[in-house]
């Protein structure tokens, strides 16, 4: 943040940044930045940004690339660089170009992360990295007639040992080689490698640093706003021949999309010229890059648990000194928690709702309907009650009250009538806030 922004803005931005924190602490995230980001002027902020996220309980899988560092060795070695499609074809004399650019680099980087002066963003950071021959390959082989040499693909990751590393919280780093069971060597595509990573680790998020600004694509026009695509959408753009990507942008919409198919719930694409775009992505709100998302992953309603209890106490106390709702005790929702469900938007509780059995009557009140400001107008409160009518009508519940003193009109639109407080079930009545004078209203279920 600017030196000379207002102490308040800091606050500010903390507060919201909060429920991130919580959100991402513990969770595997793998982090993948080619060549390009780590040639840059400015890696060092990126190397920081990478310190934070470990500090902020982030556990951290990193994935670097070395396409320009590898073709910058292979002009020092006087051969020609040779592709097929955008395959590298890596002979014997570019396997050697190979090994010794991503060598120089991962030391490079390993000498970034540990860096501790008191003096940089890093003090007192103390990163362990830990990687080894973690990364199983097996050759490419003959594409369209060409025989792709050592040019590899990965055939198995050791998630049981990245695991342990994780755990004893190091910072794993991954170089895209990886090696045979007979003990051959073949050059990878770091997002191949990254993307089998997140799959077999069953990565929280694989987050991608890429060259060029991913918000510029044509997959930011479906992506609106919110920066947002489902994975099945992102596949059909891959083959709209209007929306032609580059190849090397259509290759990480395609490692996307295999990861969300394989368990992965949310992959980034965050251009890495913008400073702390990282960090913009995964504590802000509107972040600063795209996202692909597991189709029903994103945004789910669901019953409530017990770690939602937090989210659903910030949605509703605005709401209750407002006087809209009444207020409720975290003992109380601890109580009554198996009667609500919550709408959930990249793991955070955006919406809520319980449908509260009243007791000697086959009716149930309807209460604590929230939702986030942020989130008000896409239908969300309209979900929560069509989710709880079908959990009344499996409970044998005829009936629905609600009791408002601001929203009668939501009520009336979505199916309830006026009614009196005398047609509440006796054990309702008896509750009744006479100083609320909510008004009553019921809708009856049909069968």
């Amino acid at each position: 943040m600017d030196a000379e922004a207002p102490p308040h803005s800091f606050v500010t931005a903390l507060r919201a940044a909060a429920p991130y924190v919580h959100a991402h602490h513990g969770r595997v995230f793998v982090l993948c930045f080619g060549g390009e980001a780590a040639a840059a002027s400015d890696f060092d902020a990126l190397i920081y940004d990478i310190a934070l996220l470990h500090s902020l309980g982030v556990k951290l899988v990193l994935v670097h690339g070395a396409r320009p560092q590898i073709s910058d060795e292979i002009t020092r070695a006087g051969l020609e660089a040779r592709y097929h499609g955008n395959l590298r074809i890596t002979d014997r004399p570019t396997l050697d170009c190979v090994t010794r650019a991503v060598g120089a680099l991962r030391t490079d980087i390993e000498a970034r992360l540990s860096t501790s002066l008191a003096s940089t963003p890093m003090g007192g950071a103390r990163l362990r990295t830990a990687g080894g021959n973690w990364v199983t390959a097996r050759p490419v082989g003959v594409r369209d007639g060409v025989d792709l040499e050592h040019t590899g693909e990965v055939r198995r990751v050791d998630a049981a040992t990245i695991y342990e590393a994780l755990a004893a919280r190091h910072v794993v780093l991954l170089s895209p080689i990886g090696y045979s069971p007979t003990g051959e060597i073949f050059n990878l595509r770091a997002e191949d490698v990254a993307t089998a990573t997140a799959c077999a680790l069953g990565a929280d998020k694989l987050v991608f640093v890429t060259p060029g600004e991913p918000r510029a694509w044509p997959l930011a026009e479906i992506a609106g706003d919110a920066g947002q695509i489902p994975a099945s959408e992102a596949s059909a753009l891959l083959a709209d021949d209007s929306r032609r990507l580059a190849p090397l942008d259509a290759d990480y919409i395609r490692s996307a999309v295999a990861a969300c198919a394989a368990g992965v719930a949310r992959v980034h694409l965050i251009g890495h010229a913008e400073d702390g775009a990282v960090l913009r992505e995964l504590y802000t709100l509107d972040g600063a890059g795209l996202f692909v998302h597991a189709d029903d992953a994103y945004e789910t309603t669901r019953s409530a648990g017990i770690d939602d209890i937090g989210g659903i106490l910030g949605l509703i106390a605005p709401l209750e000194a407002a006087g809209a709702l009444v207020p409720r005790s975290r003992e109380q929702l601890e109580l009554e928690i198996e009667h609500f469900v919550v709408t959930t938007r990249d793991g955070l509780v955006i919406a809520c709702a319980a449908l509260l059995p009243l007791a000697g009557a086959k009716a149930a009140e309807l209460a604590c309907v929230a939702v986030h400001p942020d989130y008000r107008g896409g239908k969300r409160a309209e979900s929560l009650l069509g989710h709880l009518e079908m959990r009344a009508r499996r409970q044998g519940i005829a009936e629905i009250f609600a009791l408002t003193t601001h929203t009668p009109h939501w009520f009336i639109e979505h199916g309830f009538r006026k009614t009196t407080r005398d047609e509440l079930p006796v054990a309702r009545r008896d509750l009744y806030n006479y100083q609320r004078n909510s008004l009553v209203l019921v809708k009856t279920l049909s069968s």
